[in-house]
């Protein structure tokens, strides 16, 4: 049964990343999962339930797919932020600047039609905030005394967000690849004024 309930919350963020939820009906998902409708309705019991629980999905799936193979392949803390910045791009590159984030288009589509989602949706973007302000508290030595990294943190995810749906707009990435350089500029600065290196010069300072 946990087999045809995974298949269900699978083929269920796919559809609703690839069409959206309002264009996904339950009859495609069921055909997609290779379910039938009963199995669908003995684990949720109507389809705003079924996004409840791919948002949650995408909650539990934050660390597993996305921060830990990122933390394994990058040992420095800010470089983790840029490597992470460039997964999403290269997401974007495979779908030609067509999908995006699942989070932030579920939020643009459905936080004002399906409020009782809104909490899940502000969870997911929270636990991402929460995991660059892991690694910029592992960089805090080259960041300034000052430096609020909780707000820094949300500045990136603004960034990703940002950048992501501008170039969904434009069907090019020119302005994410613009919106990340200036956030690069802005870490390399932070490590000028902390005394660290200048990483944008090679490490001289």
């Amino acid at each position: 049964m946990q087999n045809t309930k995974r298949k269900l919350l699978d083929s269920a963020a796919r559809l609703f990343h690839e069409r959206s939820y309002e264009a996904t009906g339950v009859a495609t998902i069921l055909r997609e999962a290779g379910v039938n409708s009963g199995s669908l309705y003995h684990f949720f019991p109507n389809k705003e339930a079924l996004l409840h629980a791919v948002l949650a999905r995408y909650q539990e799936l934050l660390r597993p797919v996305v921060l830990d193979p990122i933390e394994e392949a990058e040992a420095d803390p800010i470089e983790r932020v840029f490597r992470l910045l460039d997964w999403y791009r290269q997401g974007m590159l495979a779908s030609g600047c067509r999908q995006g984030c699942p989070i932030g288009n579920l939020a643009l589509e459905v936080s004002d039609t399906h409020p009782g989602v809104r909490d899940s949706i502000d969870t997911n973007f929270r636990n991402w905030a929460a995991g660059i302000r892991e690694w910029l508290d592992g960089a805090a030595d080259r960041l300034p005394t000052d430096c609020d990294r909780d707000a820094l943190s949300v500045f990136v995810l603004t960034v990703m967000e940002g950048g992501l749906m501008q170039a969904r707009a434009q069907a090019d990435l020119a302005p994410y690849d613009a919106s990340v350089a200036v956030l690069r500029d802005h870490f390399d600065r932070l490590q000028v004024a902390a005394g660290a290196p200048d990483f944008s010069n090679g490490g001289s300072q």
